[in-house]
Parts: C-alpha cells; sequence; structure tokens
C-alpha cells in the first residue's frame, strides 16, 4: 500500500514543488520512496503545466535537491488523495 501526500500553495510554482521534492528525496534516502506517492498542486490554475519558478529551483538546488521535473497543476484531479486541512 502506498501513501499518498499532498503539498498544496497558491500557484505551484514555488512552496507546493520545494516541498515535494525535498520530501521525495528524505523518502528516497531513507529507502522508502516506493511507499509514497507524492504530488504538488495549486489553488490557482495560472501557472498549470510551469516548472517551477527559477528562485524556488536555485534554492532547492543549493540545497541539493532537484525539482525541475515538477510541473504546476491546478487544483485538484480525480488522482488526488482526499485531503484533510486544521
Amino acid at each position: 500500500m502506498t501513501i499518498g501526500v499532498l503539498f498544496v500553495c497558491t500557484g505551484g510554482i514555488c512552496r507546493s514543488p520545494m516541498a515535494a521534492g525535498v520530501f521525495g528525496a528524505l523518502a528516497q534516502r531513507a529507502a522508502l520512496g516506493e511507499a509514497f506517492e507524492i504530488a504538488s498542486a495549486a489553488t490557482y490554475d495560472g501557472h498549470a503545466g510551469n516548472p517551477p519558478g527559477l528562485l524556488a529551483k536555485e534554492a532547492a538546488s543549493r540545497r541539493g535537491y532537484d525539482i525541475s521535473a515538477i510541473r504546476a497543476r491546478a487544483r485538484w484531479s480525480q488522482r488526488t488523495l482526499p485531503i484533510s486541512t486544521m
């Protein structure tokens, strides 16, 4: 069984891709990469399909994380797992 983890931010080009990239890398390092289905999404669809912003990619890269393959995804699709917020 895989555990779904969804990171959400406003535009999907800064915070959520960085969080998804870091979480994915840490899961891989712990040999738990196959245990998770990791996704990044946005509440705003204006950046859908775009890669992370340059500053986000640079910040992640300085810390050893590659987030260049992530693309902004607008809101939630049918594949997105239900989430609860606090």
